[in-house]
């Protein structure tokens, strides 16, 4: 990470925790009222470098929300449903058939050669999207909810910048199942950026369905981009941007 960056990173979320505290003990108030539990929650997520660390929020979903997960991945919005996956994979071996040049050529689990295009499609038909959101999630919490809608819940990760984790503008860092499915040549370059609080894709397509019309590979797509060309001066557009996106009502 540049000095330049860092130095930026490190000013910004002391001079913001210190602003922030007598909102951090409201926050802590209104969730162990609510729900009992732990103030914080934290994930092992990955970052700049393929880096694992351990990522902090505000707790905004039930004590047991891990647990009930397994069982609610069929509500999963990026996961293709049975008919527009079949007809995907339709497509894609239409033009693109097993065995051909169009293509780069992987090798799959039984050693025989398939097409790159094809394999993504067969990973979205049978369950491997890279993303996890579920709509209406049930998991949340009634005070989650408004952390989540406002952005509340990711100021703990100041700690995280402070610590030279994360910065300030970035790639969100991914949890360990969702980036072990980043690591082909077309997406693994989005690591070479820092992980960040926010960054390019939380504040793109405003007025066009926002974030939550937003497709995985087009998020994957904006990582990638963010990742070959990040700046200082870009950091500051994105921050820029970030202060309007926070007032819809999705998560940044």
């Amino acid at each position: 990470m540049p000095l330049s960056k860092r130095l930026f990173d490190f000013v910004l979320a002391l001079v913001g925790l210190l602003l922030l505290l007598p909102l951090f003990a409201l926050v802590a108030l209104l969730i162990k009222l609510e729900s009992g539990g732990p103030v914080f929650y934290y994930s092992y997520r990955v970052g700049n470098g393929y880096r694992i660390f351990r990522f902090w929020k505000f707790r905004s979903m039930r004590p047991d929300a891990d647990q009930m997960l397994a069982s609610m991945k069929n509500l999963n919005q990026y996961q293709a449903s049975t008919s527009a996956a079949a007809g995907a994979m339709q497509a894609a071996s239409g033009t693109c058939a097993c065995g051909q040049t169009c293509q780069a050529q992987l090798i799959d689990k039984q050693g025989n050669k398939v097409c790159e295009k094809y394999h993504r499609q067969q990973q979205k038909a049978t369950g491997n999207a890279a993303f996890i959101k579920i709509v209406n999630d049930p998991r949340i919490t009634r005070i989650g909810s408004f952390l989540r809608n406002t952005s509340i819940d990711e100021l703990p990760q100041l700690f995280n910048v402070l610590r030279g984790d994360m910065s300030i503008v970035g790639n969100r860092p991914l949890p360990l199942y969702e980036a072990e499915r980043l690591t082909t040549d077309q997406f693994a370059a989005r690591f070479l950026a820092p992980a960040g609080i926010t960054g390019l894709w939380q504040v793109s397509k405003r007025g066009k369905g926002g974030k939550a019309g937003m497709s995985e590979d087009e998020r994957k797509a904006l990582d990638v981009e963010y990742a070959r060309n990040y700046s200082l001066k870009k950091d500051l557009g994105i921050l820029l941007r970030t202060v309007p996106a926070l007032f819809q009502q999705e998560n940044v």
